[in-house]
């Protein structure tokens, strides 16, 4: 019977791991324009330290490790980390979210290093808004960074669209054609009231664009699983196109949640919309066994909470999206 099973019966099988705090954009949503409260480089967990627990999760179940940031691709050597994480008996996806304005000069490694596929955040296909959300034009980069990334076979790759009222409702549309046109997944995600950044974000209720898309573009739902997230999928009926519709607000999946993330200097956080967590880079510089670190896995999963509060409890999280990791 698998260890990584949640007090709720749900089985936890997926991790998220950030490897910086840092980014090289400022979304809007996500993290502050004049932030400057990084972690200390000396807390980031090292590449030895993340695979050591790693590979103590895999032995309990664990089977998808998606790297996260900040910008991931922030992180010295990533590649190396990655063929480390790839060796690890169990894993069976290890995956990458990046913004991808470096991912242009890395995706070759990253699929020779064990990588499978990347998630891409793109809110716009307009230079002046996607300045606009992430503070920078960097519209460019990315659409050389998603060519590199097919080209490398870093497949399916799906294009997170958080989908924010009176900013980018209007582009929907477009951008589902654009996915459909070029092999990419879409992903429409709901603003989550995750610290000030996320609460002042234009928040739009997913239901509404679904059947706007569904008329569109003919969209049928689709039964099949694509990577373990919480996205819900419709596909076009002649199977081109694939969307999918994140909607922790208007219609949480927490049932079915199957995910922790741990932060780049060891803290789990058992819940996106809830506080608990359990520290592990104490335990890993003061010399924990393989079983002590297990048994703290074991205990974490004790308190991880039934559901999210994003719309009893608004201003719950202080914490921004990037020191969450994702």
């Amino acid at each position: 019977m698998p260890a990584l099973i949640d007090p709720f019966g749900r089985r936890i099988d997926y991790l998220r791991l950030s490897v910086t705090d840092r980014c090289d954009l400022r979304c809007n949503y996500c993290m502050p324009k004049d932030f400057k409260g990084y972690e200390e480089p000396s807390h980031w967990l090292t590449f030895d330290e993340i695979t050591r627990l790693m590979s103590v999760f895999t032995r309990l179940g664990l089977r998808r490790i998606r790297l996260t940031g900040g910008e991931p691709l922030l992180r010295r050597n990533l590649p190396q980390l990655a063929g480390q994480l790839a060796a690890l008996p169990g894993l069976q996806d290890l995956s990458l979210s990046t913004n991808a304005t470096q991912l242009a000069r890395h995706a070759v490694a990253l699929k020779a290093a064990g990588v499978s596929r990347v998630n891409v955040s793109l809110d716009s296909l307009e230079r002046a808004c996607v300045e606009q959300v992430v503070g920078r034009d960097v519209l460019s980069q990315v659409m050389e960074g998603l060519q590199a990334a097919k080209a490398a076979g870093l497949t399916p790759i799906k294009l997170n669209m958080v989908a924010m009222k009176g900013v980018n409702e209007h582009e929907i549309e477009t951008m589902l054609a654009f996915c459909i046109e070029h092999g990419f997944i879409l992903r429409l995600i709901e603003a989550m009231p995750v610290g000030d950044t996320g609460r002042n974000t234009a928040y739009l209720d997913l239901e509404s664009v679904r059947q706007r898309l569904q008329s569109r573009f003919d969209l049928v739902p689709q039964a099949a699983e694509l990577g373990g997230g919480p996205a819900r999928y419709w596909q076009t009926r002649d199977g081109r196109g694939q969307v999918g519709f994140i909607t922790p607000i208007s219609q949480h999946f927490c049932a079915t949640c199957n995910r922790v993330r741990l932060t780049v200097d060891g803290v789990l956080h058992l819940c996106l919309g809830q506080e608990d967590r359990v520290e592990f880079r104490p335990l890993l510089r003061d010399g924990a066994s393989d079983a002590e670190l297990e048994a703290t896995i074991r205990h974490a999963l004790t308190l991880k909470p039934e559901r999210h509060e994003f719309r009893e409890a608004p201003g719950k999280v202080i914490r921004f999206m990037s020191q969450t990791g994702g």
